[in-house]
């Protein structure tokens, strides 16, 4: 292993872990960028010193899985919790506008004042909308703890490949 490798290896570490913690923070694409890390590992260093194409493809569908998993769970935990249509369209415009306006407190609290906010306007009571904000909330905070374990494997999955061939080729 060359001076070169070691950087890039470095460096792939490095995008990865801000890619991990974009799963929990705002407006990072987590696991889309731990997949990019290591596809663009393997594009410059090529298959004998990088990921393996079965592996790419393992991380992709992981990432692929990431993506899913963190636009259902929101609109299940709502769901879940007795949310509508309108409930569900609340939290996602409410997470939206909490995110630009207010950051990560808003990403937080903006699918629960959004999914009630849906659902006071399509007529349910208090007791009924605060459910739903609830649940949109529980759904929001599920999926980003399902959305870290999945970019945590990614970047694990790649690791030991990439160093599981790097030891492979030193003997």
């Amino acid at each position: 292993m060359d001076w070169q490798q070691i950087l890039g290896l470095s460096i792939t570490w490095l995008v990865m872990l801000v890619g991990v913690l974009g799963c929990v923070l705002p407006a990072v694409p987590g696991a889309p960028l731990v997949f990019v890390a290591a596809l663009v590992h393997r594009l410059i260093f090529g298959e004998s010193a990088s990921a393996s194409t079965w592996m790419l493809v393992v991380i992709f569908l992981l990432m692929l899985f990431s993506l899913l998993l963190d636009y259902l769970a929101s609109m299940y935990g709502a769901k879940r919790l007795g949310s509508s249509v309108y409930g569900i369209v609340g939290a996602v415009v409410g997470g939206t506008i909490g995110l630009i306006i207010f950051n990560i407190p808003g990403a937080l609290l903006g699918p629960f004042v959004g999914a009630f906010l849906g659902e006071i306007i399509s007529g349910k009571d208090w007791k009924g909308s605060g459910k739903a904000g609830l649940g949109a909330t529980l759904g929001l905070l599920g999926g980003a703890v399902g959305k870290l374990a999945c970019a945590m494997a990614m970047a694990g999955l790649f690791t030991v490949n990439v160093v599981w061939k790097l030891i492979a080729t030193a003997n």
